[in-house]
């Protein structure tokens, strides 16, 4: 006889009975968890959505002839049956994730995919619409709107001269970023910490800062001996003031009993400073940092678009003269491709510099 030992009150005498188990209830809870589990996970319906998007929009490329012929018609029909694809291995990852994984554990990176399927679902619906007034029906006048061919031809056909014109953006950025970011930092840890530099640096600082950076094109590039040195002065211009400003906020803001401590212990003020005052103030100078390399993109292309003869600012200048607005219009994608994947590596330094305070700023 199997069951579970017990004692029975109402038997009159003390003995052992027992209870007899309920067939199949062995089973149950783990039927039941794996049932909550994936009730609790994210909805798969966006990813199924996204893929149907993308396969009905591959459909009409592939069905629905083109008011006119556009040579690269073929790679948008690949490039769609692959989202639609990708979409479809998120739905069958992200499945298997649900049904293994238990109920205290965190989101597997299928799970998070998830999240951006609606995203895939509207990138989808604005494609096909704007493919349907474009090449198929010519709603919207040329050259003004181009198709998404059209983008694509400029991206194969077009790729040199796109390509060294993102490489010398990005060179121009980062030798104007990192010269504005580091003689900010100084002169912020210096108007923070010093009275005495603070008296001399912080009206001049106050007088130039606010000025924008642009207003200084004249006299730049009749100072300096290149536009390319006069673009470099300019942008670091425009990333220095934000990262002097909120250094020295940042240093000037440190709680003064660390400092008490660390003299009690015998701390000179070089220990202070590099030990004690910049690992506090840095929440504050990335947030400066952030708001510098903001600032640097919109000086970068006015400076390519004014004097200099490589960039993307000349290359949208360039199209623009040639009237080549697919041109145009990749070139702006790559653009901001380029500085919101800066942004976000930036923003991943931070998170790793400072990881007692991941997530507390969000981009």
């Amino acid at each position: 006889m199997s069951g579970t030992p017990h004692f029975d009150p109402t038997s009159g005498h003390s003995g052992i009975g027992f209870q007899p188990h309920a067939a199949g209830a062995r089973t149950k809870p783990s039927r039941a968890s794996a049932a909550s589990v994936s009730q609790a996970g994210p909805s798969l319906l966006p990813a199924w959505l996204a893929a149907l998007a993308w396969l009905v929009s591959a459909g009409l490329t592939r069905w629905w002839p083109d008011a006119d012929e556009w040579p690269y018609t073929g790679y948008l029909l690949v490039l769609k049956l692959v989202l639609a694809a990708t979409a479809l291995l998120v739905v069958v990852a992200a499945r298997r994730s649900l049904l293994a994984r238990q109920p205290d554990a965190s989101p597997s990176r299928a799970e998070r995919w998830l999240t951006a399927m609606p995203w895939l679902v509207a990138l989808a619906v604005g494609v096909t619409a704007w493919e349907v007034l474009t090449a198929k029906l010519e709603w919207l006048p040329r050259p003004f709107f181009a198709p998404p061919q059209a983008l694509i031809a400029v991206y194969f056909d077009d790729f040199p001269r796109l390509g060294s014109s993102v490489a010398h953006s990005f060179g121009l950025l980062a030798y104007g970023y990192v010269i504005g970011a580091i003689v900010g930092f100084v002169t912020g840890v210096g108007i923070g910490w010093s009275r005495a530099v603070g008296y001399w640096l912080h009206p001049v600082l106050r007088l130039i800062g606010p000025l924008p950076a642009t207003a200084w094109l004249p006299l730049a590039f009749f100072f300096f001996p290149s536009s390319f040195s006069a673009s470099v002065f300019l942008i670091a211009l425009a990333t220095g003031f934000p990262v002097a400003v909120l250094t020295w906020s940042g240093v000037a803001g440190v709680n003064s009993t660390f400092y008490d401590i660390a003299r009690t212990l015998g701390a000179r003020p070089g220990f202070l400073i590099l030990k004690v005052a910049i690992p506090a103030a840095l929440p504050s100078v990335f947030v400066g940092l952030f708001m510098g390399l903001g600032a640097s993109f919109s000086v970068l292309i006015v400076a390519e678009m004014m004097g200099v003869k490589a960039g993307l600012g000349w290359y949208l200048q360039w199209a623009q003269g040639w009237a080549a607005y697919s041109n145009m219009y990749a070139a702006l994608l790559v653009m901001a491709l380029m500085c919101s994947g800066l942004i976000t590596l930036l923003f991943r330094f931070r998170d790793r510099l400072l990881a007692w305070q991941k997530g507390l700023l969000k981009w």
